[in-house]
């Protein structure tokens, strides 16, 4: 079994060219935001600025967010276009219903500056928040609050999936093109403070193809405001791994990971652009190759809406 997307030629020197000339821009934007915030005051990590009762969380991959991502390992980059907004808040802002929209996306390099996708996700729900005030002595933290979703995800091979005679490439357990969709029911609970957050979350599958698979996952992370208008996140998962046709032989779990490094651009004017390096290893994200484990780094730019 083939699990790369390893198309067996090497990249053009355009290709090349174009990749290299991502990561400049990337590693140029940090440096000259870092230079900028760095001596700015320290912001709330919790932007305040956001109108959602529950704040998306900044480490996890699959969040509905706006972010351009090139890999920096291979010549690819995420691009994702989403969002979580509430249609209903109480009034003291204690509880709200809200839907989430997402597409998270698999880009190749390309000639010519073109990036055709090789995979994209897409995912839309429903969710309901609750947020209380505590106090406690012993524990850093003001704010406990909830999310539930209930949400559907399906995934596509694209025009990037084939080969120079536009067939699909055909790697894998399956025969491409596949179907893939899910829907899962997700709970997270969170204690947070305007400078650091933790969190838990658990979510059921109660529907998905292909099956095989265990419905259940578990997930936690920690966010912490650092200085300078920075901070660290990090988003665990456990995640079930696909049990394929070996007559329903349980396979396990697999812990994945994705370390996120980032800085909010408060100093130019701009508290929801947040330039970040996130470091992934574990099961991918991406529905058409969730049997495959992945590592890889990233940096760019993350839009909070």
């Amino acid at each position: 079994m083939n699990n790369t997307l390893n198309l067996n030629h090497k990249p053009s020197s355009s290709a090349m060219k174009q990749k290299n000339f991502l990561k400049k821009v990337c590693f140029i934007t940090a440096a000259i935001c870092a230079a900028a915030c760095g001596t700015a005051s320290a912001e709330p990590l919790l932007n305040p600025t956001l109108n959602t009762l529950f704040k998306p969380l900044l480490a996890d991959p699959t969040e509905p967010r706006i972010a351009v991502m090139p890999m920096l390992s291979e010549d690819a980059l995420q691009l994702d276009i989403g969002t979580s907004a509430d249609i209903y808040q109480n009034d003291n802002r204690t509880f709200a219903v809200g839907v989430d929209f997402g597409t998270f996306s698999r880009l190749n390099t390309s000639d010519n500056f073109k990036f055709p996708v090789d995979t994209i996700d897409y995912l839309f729900g429903i969710n309901a928040t609750w947020k209380k005030t505590v106090e406690t002595g012993t524990l850093p933290f003001d704010e406990l609050s909830a999310r539930l979703r209930l949400s559907h995800i399906s995934s596509h091979f694209e025009d990037g999936h084939t080969d120079e005679n536009g067939e699909w490439i055909q790697e894998g357990p399956f025969v491409v093109p596949f179907t893939f969709s899910r829907e899962f029911v997700n709970l997270t609970i969170a204690l947070s403070s305007p400078e650091h957050r933790i969190y838990a979350g658990y979510q059921y599958l109660w529907h998905t193809i292909p099956d095989n698979i265990s419905p259940h996952s578990f997930q936690a992370g920690a966010e912490v405001s650092t200085p300078g208008n920075t901070y660290l996140a990090a988003d665990f998962k456990l995640l079930p791994i696909w049990r394929g046709d070996a007559d329903g032989e349980t396979k396990g779990y697999r812990g994945t990971w994705n370390l996120q490094a980032g800085m909010r651009l408060t100093a130019l004017g701009m508290d929801r652009v947040r330039v970040a390096y996130n470091y992934f290893s574990g099961m991918s994200r991406h529905g058409m190759y969730f049997y495959r484990p992945e590592s890889y780094s990233t940096i760019g730019m993350i839009v909070d809406l």
